[in-house]
């Protein structure tokens, strides 16, 4: 099947062959005609499927430029904003419609004077709300609203201000949801919110056949050691470290930067930073990027070849999220998670949904790992320092 046998505007076809998208992917295929007939749809698929040009073609074939905000599509990070909103600007390239991404970390002035002529808005939940609350986002003559990684956005606790952003859109709409996993509260969401919702489930996007997952086990101090070691011997084009917080993120960029080129990405950082970095690894430029599950959300860097969890998530889900940086479109990848005793608890939620086999022990070089302290954490350790240094001083006084 080819995309002009969808009945998509030739436009659209167009520029989505430009793109290279030569087959609908699953979901594309099973999708598109729904919408185009005007349904609702609750859509499970992963990371990677292609959902952007499931929703993205059908919302754009059916509007036109008139200045005033059409579509309304939440999505949980500021990365997933910025590759959505610049996937509709690619599939709209022949077509008179503009595209805004609205996201905190930035200065809103920008967004409130941008927003006066807008037709598709791509936001994130709290900055979405913070510009309702301003009055500068007029959502009344939005058409399509659609909710994408609702699961995720449910993780980081956004339930309460999908829910107040809605009250703001009218009744009169087609709603799309599309999550990788379903929960109770995303039912009742769709339940509450939907109209006869059409349930569609895609194939995997990441083909696991094409995916090793395997695990070491490690002591913590030796951690690190293994993982510069496995970078050299896998010799990967691009690679994921993913750790558990901002912390450990900046701790394991300054210490692989002795032995590769590296990057980290967090929350932590402004968003124009976090999109030269992306630019810097999408260019090959640099070849590993340590980052934080919520920053790594959205992610799309198609040269992936392993990702490696330094630390163990805590959930099968976002262990699944995670491995889905790669083994993509029928590429090869590779998982590795360094397990050490500490992670154990974790491990066991991962294996009752994932297949993982242990690896052969390796024989490694030791390395130092010099441990970041934070500003914080340094002043405290000048204040305690002086404090022990002032009453030795005392003491000396009192028994003289």
């Amino acid at each position: 099947m080819k995309f002009q046998d969808l009945g998509l505007d030739p436009q659209l076809v167009k520029a989505v062959e430009e793109i290279g998208y030569e087959e609908p992917t699953d979901i594309q295929a099973t999708t598109i005609p729904l919408i185009r007939a005007g349904r609702d749809v609750f859509g499970q698929s992963s990371t990677g499927s292609g959902k952007t040009a499931a929703f993205g073609l059908p919302i754009l074939e059916r509007i036109q430029h008139k200045g005033r905000i059409q579509v309304l599509v939440l999505v949980p990070t500021r990365e997933l904003c910025e590759q959505v909103a610049q996937e509709f600007v690619k599939f709209s390239k022949y077509k008179s419609v503009k595209i805004l991404a609205v996201y905190g970390g930035v200065g809103i002035g920008q967004q409130i004077k941008n927003l006066k002529d807008t037709d598709v808005v791509i936001g994130t939940p709290g900055r979405i709300l913070d510009h309702i609350n301003r009055r500068t986002l007029d959502l009344q003559n939005i058409k399509f609203l659609v909710l994408d990684e609702a699961d995720k956005m449910f993780d980081m606790g956004f339930v309460r201000d999908i829910r107040k952003i809605i009250q703001y859109v009218p009744k009169a709409r087609q709603t799309l949801l599309f999550s990788a996993t379903i929960s109770s509260d995303i039912i009742h969401l769709a339940k509450n919110y939907m109209v006869n919702p059409e349930k569609v489930k895609a194939e995997e996007y990441v083909q696991t056949g094409k995916l090793k997952q395997i695990y070491h086990n490690v002591t913590v101090g030796d951690k690190f050691s293994l993982l510069v070691h496995l970078l050299a011997q896998e010799k990967p084009t691009v690679a994921v470290v993913f750790c558990a917080t901002r912390k450990r993120v900046n701790s394991v960029e300054k210490n692989l930067k002795k032995y590769t080129s590296v990057l980290a990405i967090h929350g932590g950082l402004t968003q124009s930073k976090r999109n030269s970095i992306m630019d810097l690894v999408k260019s090959g430029e640099v070849n590993v990027l340590v980052a934080t599950d919520v920053a790594a959300r959205g992610i799309d860097i198609k040269t992936v070849t392993h990702v490696f969890n330094y630390d163990v998530p805590k959930t099968s889900k976002d262990y699944v999220h995670r491995i889905g940086r790669t083994a993509r479109a029928g590429e090869t990848g590779k998982a590795i998670t360094l397990l050490c005793p500490e992670d154990h608890e974790n491990f066991r939620h991962v294996l009752a949904d994932s297949d993982i086999d242990v690896a052969e022990q390796q024989d490694f070089q030791r390395l130092q790992f010099e441990v970041i302290r934070t500003d914080r954490q340094r002043f405290n350790h000048r204040r305690f320092s002086n404090n022990r240094g002032s009453a030795r001083h005392s003491n000396n006084r009192r028994w003289r």
